[in-house]
Order: C-alpha cells, then sequence, then structure tokens
C-alpha cells in the first residue's frame, strides 16, 4: 500500500519540495513512513527479504531515499517515487559490488604474492567485468525506468522499434526538436503536463515540416523524456546519434 503524504492537501511531489527547502520535520516524517517503500526496493535488488533493523543495505536504501529527496527535479515529468526508486536500486546494486569486489581484492592479498604478481592480466580481466557488469545492471534499470514512464505518455516500450525514425538523419533531426522542447521552459512544462507534442507552437521554431513533426511526435516524446530524466546512459547514447 502508498503511504500517504503528511498533509492530505498536499502531494508527496510538493513535501518533497518543502523538505529541500529546508523542512526537517517533513524530511524525517518522509523517511519513516516511507520505509517500506524502501525496504520492498532494497529487497527486489537483494532477491531476499531486508530487514530495517539487521540488514546494512537497508541504511544503503534509506541513504538513497533521502539523496533522491535533496536531487529530484520537478521539471523531470516522473513521479518522484519512480525516481527514488532508481537511485534506491543504483545505491545499492553499488554497494553491492563494492562489497564484492573489497572481497575479490582480499581475497588476492591473501594470495601468494607473486603468483599475483605474475597474474597482472587477471586482475585487470576482473576489474573490467567488475565495471561491465555494474553498466550492464545501470542500463537494465534505466530501460525498465524508461518503460514505466513511457505508459504515462500512453507509449508502450514495443513501439520503439516502430516509432523510430529508419534514417540516421532523421533521427538526428528529431533529437534536436526533442532539445528544443526540453530547452524551452514553457514548452518543457507544456509537454510534461499535456503529455503531448505541441505541434503548434513547436512548427514556428524548428526547420521541421508540421508533417514531419506529426509522424515523428512519439519518438520526439521518447526522446524528451529521456531528456528530462535520470538516464545517464541513455542520454550519453544519444551523443551519438544528434544530441
Amino acid at each position: 500500500m502508498e503511504c500517504q503524504p503528511k498533509n492530505d492537501y498536499i502531494s508527496l511531489e510538493q513535501q518533497v519540495e518543502l523538505v529541500q527547502q529546508g523542512d526537517h520535520e517533513i524530511q524525517n516524517y518522509l523517511l519513516k513512513i516511507y520505509q517500506p517503500f524502501i525496504a520492498k526496493n532494497v529487497s527486489q535488488v537483494c532477491k531476499r527479504y531486508i530487514s530495517p533493523t539487521r540488514d546494512d543495505e537497508f541504511s544503503v536504501g534509506l541513504s538513497a531515499f533521502n539523496e533522491a529527496m535533496n536531487s529530484y527535479s520537478f521539471d523531470r515529468g516522473s513521479s518522484f517515487l519512480s525516481f527514488a526508486s532508481l537511485v534506491i536500486k543504483r545505491k545499492v546494486i553499488d554497494y553491492i559490488r563494492k562489497e564484492s569486489n573489497k572481497y575479490a581484492t582480499l581475497s588476492l592479498d591473501e594470495s601468494n604474492d607473486e603468483e599475483q604478481m605474475e597474474n597482472p592480466t587477471q586482475i585487470k580481466a576482473a576489474t573490467n567485468l567488475y565495471q561491465y557488469e555494474n553498466d550492464q545492471w545501470h542500463r537494465k534499470a534505466e530501460i525498465v525506468q524508461l518503460s514505466n514512464q513511457l505508459k504515462e505518455y500512453k507509449i508502450s516500450f514495443e513501439e520503439l522499434t516502430i516509432i523510430s525514425p529508419k534514417h540516421n538523419d532523421a533521427r538526428a533531426s528529431a533529437i534536436k526538436v526533442a532539445r528544443v522542447l526540453y530547452d524551452d521552459e514553457q514548452l518543457r512544462d507544456y509537454v510534461i503536463k499535456k503529455k503531448k507534442v505541441p505541434i503548434k507552437l513547436l512548427v514556428n521554431l524548428v526547420n521541421v515540416s508540421k508533417k514531419t513533426l506529426e509522424r515523428n511526435r512519439k519518438y520526439i516524446l521518447v526522446i524528451f523524456i529521456i531528456l528530462s530524466g535520470d538516464y545517464v546512459y541513455l542520454k550519453d547514447y544519444l551523443k551519438g546519434v544528434g544530441m
């Protein structure tokens, strides 16, 4: 069951905004009332029951929830809980990876020093594997987050291959249009509130025909969502195709 805001007349996002303005009472209240939410997200990563009083992973999740309250951006277009869930899972997986890496290092230290010196390639390979697995987890987490957020815009994840422009130039053009939407405060607010592209307003700001904007409107929305959200890896991918 989702927790209720401290004040029924104030949304959770508004309470988070008050936290960012220095309201420690609401901050402590949210940290307490959302502990089941935090434990649930931590448990999903750890694949086991997480106790708020016994497990270090829960403390990591609690700290991550607090960090999410302080870093949440109100113009990102996604709910605070969706954002907090992603932050919690990322922080916990980083903690688990670091702990695993620490134990692996201790194991190496306990082994024969000469053998360790003779196998620098193995050490490098283990480090590279750790980084690769870490990156893979983050990418998967972002894709899950994007899939959930697309539903708010009535776009299914399965549509992405269909709505994506076939040519590189067309994709690059659509990404630039999405950037115009994101950079303009009025247009950004419009998209976030209405969940659609303001074609009539946009056609005067970009060198793209109305017909092309209509045809690529869903793809433009997807790029806008990525630009507005906490999608580090997906944004990095976009740099290679026109952003």
